[in-house]
């Protein structure tokens, strides 16, 4: 019932977060601000823990109050809202004793089903060197950890790892190729020999050489990486992944090419990229995304950039996304077990939350928003449509 009637308020205002927003900032209307204030009693019902008479009671009031207020404005253009909000906080006021006692059956069973939790990934990756030597970077200690002819590789404190060279002059014959790799629920920042920023999200990889010598600058790359391109007129920078090439002189761009996605993006934040593959060739611009599904590259012309580089940034951004989307992401950087019970919704997911959460948080935010339901079994998580 209480959302229903939120509902119609917001279709004739502000979203819930915009409103929000206008609270804080100070900025509401009178009727806004009444309204924020009545979701007081929403917000105290969702709580784990059972609310006192006295909180019960100090609801109730700010609700009347915010009704009495709103009912003594002088202003004709909102008799109509009035009234309504009015008839809404009369119902929630008179229904809260149900209501806490439906929403305490409904959390009671969520928490049973949420025994078990599953951490956030964090900083992990291993270091392949070119003789085939494996350093595992979650454990190593900050300092040289490697040196490869000329090329000095360091894990600095703040854990990013970076090539050095020892002297003006590097032999060619020295170069040798590496390889990171980031395993499921885990990140890790890298700067290459010639100070091009890149981070690799979980369960993604990038082979590069120790130093780039020759008249042009290539990696390989798996899963999901950002880049932050050191300029350089006289070496173009090119990105390989699965069936497309991208070259730039010196951008900051994102490439999601994982395996299980329909489709592989490049999307472009600053600079300009030329993305190819066998058939086409598309030059974006910031803003603009590349898009390669089924052989056919496209371009979008109007790019989500916050959500294309959330991941980059230690959060999750979903917009009208499908729940078997949502959960490939939350899979990656918590490294759980999927399973699904009834058919899959066609209903998208919109939000943002942060992936220093545990799995259990992340699950229940989602829960708030649609008809879905979550158990989790270790590190299985069963997803009930």
């Amino acid at each position: 019932m209480y959302l229903h009637l939120e509902t119609m308020f917001m279709q004739e205002k502000h979203s819930p977060e915009e409103l929000i927003k206008k609270y804080l900032e100070g900025n509401c209307t009178e009727l806004e601000k009444s309204i924020v204030e009545s979701w007081h009693l929403y917000d105290l019902s969702q709580s784990n823990i059972k609310p006192s008479a006295q909180k019960i009671e100090l609801a109730y009031v700010k609700g009347r109050q915010a009704v009495i207020a709103h009912m003594q404005s002088e202003q004709p253009v909102r008799k109509l809202w009035l009234r309504i909000a009015a008839a809404a906080s009369i119902l929630i006021l008179l229904g809260i004793g149900t209501f806490f006692f439906l929403t305490k059956r409904v959390n009671s069973a969520s928490t049973a089903d949420y025994l078990s939790d599953v951490p956030p990934g964090g900083n992990r990756a291993v270091l392949t060197l070119g003789n085939g030597e494996q350093i595992n970077l979650t454990g190593a200690k900050n300092g040289l950890l490697a040196q490869q002819g000329s090329i000095s590789i360091n894990k600095t404190t703040d854990g990013n790892l970076t090539y050095q060279p020892s002297s003006d002059r590097v032999n060619i014959s020295e170069v040798e190729y590496n390889t990171m790799s980031t395993p499921v629920g885990g990140q890790y920042h890298l700067i290459l020999g010639d100070g091009t920023g890149v981070w690799l999200n979980a369960a993604s990889s990038i082979k590069y050489p120790t130093v780039f010598t020759r008249s042009e600058r290539k990696v390989e790359v798996t899963g999901e990486v950002y880049f932050e391109v050191a300029h350089n007129a006289a070496k173009p920078f090119r990105v390989v992944s699965n069936q497309q090439v991208i070259e730039v002189l010196g951008t900051h761009f994102n490439v999601n090419a994982y395996a299980d996605e329909a489709s592989i993006k490049t999307t472009l934040l600053e600079g300009s990229v030329k993305v190819s593959n066998r058939n086409t060739n598309i030059i974006i611009k910031p803003g603009q995304q590349a898009v390669l599904q089924n052989g056919h590259l496209s371009m979008d012309p109007a790019a989500n950039l916050d959500e294309a580089v959330a991941w980059k940034n230690g959060y999750f951004q979903f917009k009208d996304e499908k729940i078997a989307s949502v959960m490939r992401k939350l899979s990656r950087w918590y490294d759980i077990e999927l399973q699904y019970q009834g058919q899959a919704s066609e209903e998208g997911f919109n939000g943002t939350i942060s992936r220093a959460k545990n799995i259990s948080q992340v699950l229940k935010m989602l829960e708030r928003t649609k008809a879905v339901h979550f158990k989790i079994d270790g590190r299985r998580v069963v997803i009930i449509q």
